[in-house]
């Protein structure tokens, strides 16, 4: 199912900060990306909250006050083209 809204060539982006857990900080294609986010994002998912991320689509993982982590997307095509996860505290806080 994830790989159908995934386009071929997507790319996944992170940025855990300096204390965070060490992921790639780009992962490509839609089989990478999708086993990354199913295995990171799953035990997550719950805690995800629709939002726009400078004005595009997005999700915001906890609470708008003490946000664990934001995702936004680029959509081309009716396809996940880009995941950008910003889960860094230094840049996440709210201001």
């Amino acid at each position: 199912m994830l790989l159908e809204v995934l386009d071929p060539n997507v790319v996944f982006r992170a940025d855990m900060g300096v204390g965070g857990p060490r992921l790639p900080a780009l992962i490509t294609g839609s089989s990478t990306v999708a086993e990354q986010v199913l295995t990171g994002g799953t035990p997550l998912a719950a805690l995800a909250q629709p939002v726009l991320v400078n004005g595009s689509a997005g999700v915001v993982v906890g609470d708008r006050e003490t946000p664990i982590a934001v995702v936004s997307f680029v959509v081309r095509h009716g396809r996940i083209l880009e995941i950008d996860l910003i889960a860094d505290p230094e840049k996440i806080r709210p201001g």
